[in-house]
């Protein structure tokens, strides 16, 4: 019995954010539960990610902008999209 995914998945862009302002914000593909991992670890914090540039984007503890979103600090490494 072979079983078919009638769920087809959009390709995992290049870049992508959770904030809906952004403009690398896509419904689409946040709609599945998504993977990254950078440099062999898998996070489950990441706010934004570039995969071609290599890097994550983490909001921090604490800290607010002026608008009073959470600042994102940038970490560079290998970075892996993948479904879950």
């Amino acid at each position: 019995m072979i079983m078919n995914d009638t769920t087809a998945k959009p390709e995992i862009p290049d870049q992508l954010s959770i904030n809906p302002r952004s403009r690398y914000y896509n419904e689409e593909v946040l709609k599945h539960d998504i993977g990254v991992s950078i440099n062999g670890k898998e996070r489950n914090d990441v706010e934004e990610y570039c995969i071609s540039e290599g890097w994550i984007k983490v909001a921090s503890a604490k800290a607010l902008d002026r608008r009073g979103q959470p600042l994102l600090i940038k970490t560079k490494g290998t970075v892996e999209v993948f479904y879950r």
